[in-house]
């Protein structure tokens, strides 16, 4: 009799906690991101919300913010610190300075593709995991596929003919175009579009996929082929700490589950889009895509090394073995 009771008595506080929980309701939670809704990479981050929230078996509701209508890009990192978005996704390039060691795979490594650069990026943070993220959780970062150079009104093939030109460009991509001869001008995407349609700017360097995910092939009329010194830029997505830590152990698990699939879902929409961004590029009228030659190639490599020397010193400001950052990289990137 007295095991019935207990039993019956736990089972009571069992139901009575579910009966709890249901009451309450599911957590809601809030996720800022740049990227227009129907951007690949927007897309991708809302359907890993509805992911978490299938996988909690809907203890937790996301709501989702695209096109900067919560946080605005440079201010994403900080709106989650502070709780304006519970969630947020942005880049790193955004508010230079502020990631020191983990920039460092922004750097002119030569990238070949997203899934590459995505890779290095989220093997970087779990070598090194450094302080610059310890005032949030980290979900996962993501990277895009090798950034070129695209102009407008003349090509370039040569640093000579880069020189003195405005182009848009943001975090270590900024340091490419001046060891180039070029002046960088810092700007998000949003606002590229119509710098470059209006002369303010001469030109970016960014992914292929822009061409067509923000239209940008539209006001440029020149791809040069620069993979020799390809950068990415690394976007992270992460969560406010406290809202981390009030969850439950199973949207915390469904959460880190759904990150990992996603990482290399990312990589691949990169690369995929690239593809669609030169097609797009190219079908407009006029646009074409000029190469550099192996020698001029070659200028530009040279051109991009007191750029690490220049990481490695802002590394050690902070504590940081840049060397160390560069030589994992270097041996993992594949």
């Amino acid at each position: 009799m007295r095991l019935f009771l207990r039993v019956a008595t736990l089972a009571f506080v069992v139901l009575g906690f579910s009966a709890q929980a249901m009451a309450a309701g599911p957590v809601k939670l809030s996720y800022s991101n740049f990227f227009p809704p129907t951007h690949i990479q927007s897309i991708l981050a809302e359907e890993w919300c509805r992911e978490v929230e299938t996988r909690s078996n809907g203890q937790v509701v996301i709501d989702y913010y695209p096109a900067g209508t919560l946080t605005k890009p440079k201010d994403c990192y900080d709106g989650v610190v502070q709780r304006i978005s519970d969630i947020g996704l942005s880049a790193l390039g955004y508010t230079k300075g502020r990631f020191p060691v983990l920039s460092g795979v922004d750097l002119p490594m030569g990238y070949t593709t997203g899934v590459q650069a995505t890779t290095l990026a989220n093997a970087v943070y779990e070598q090194f995991k450094p302080k610059e993220f310890d005032d949030v959780h980290v979900l996962y970062f993501h990277a895009h596929g090798p950034g070129k150079l695209h102009t407008a009104g003349k090509p370039v093939t040569s640093m000579e003919e880069l020189k003195g030109m405005k182009i848009r460009a943001t975090g270590n991509s900024a340091s490419v175009i001046s060891a180039l001869g070029g002046n960088p001008v810092a700007m998000s995407m949003p606002d590229s579009y119509q710098s470059i349609q209006k002369g303010v700017v001469n030109g970016g360097i960014y992914p292929v996929e822009t061409n067509k995910g923000w239209k940008m092939g539209e006001v440029v009329d020149y791809l040069t082929d620069t993979t020799a010194v390809a950068y990415t830029t690394t976007f992270f997505v992460v969560i406010n700490k406290d809202v981390w830590a009030s969850l439950s152990p199973e949207v915390q698990k469904a959460m880190t589950e759904v990150s990992r699939d996603w990482i290399p879902r990312h990589g691949k929409a990169w690369d995929d889009s690239d593809k669609e961004g030169l097609e797009f590029f190219l079908a407009q009228q006029g646009n074409a895509v000029v190469t550099l030659d192996p020698a001029e190639a070659e200028r530009w490599t040279k051109a991009m090394e007191p750029i690490f020397g220049e990481y490695e010193a802002e590394c050690a400001k902070v504590g940081a073995d840049g060397k160390a950052v560069l030589d994992f990289m270097r041996a993992n990137l594949k």
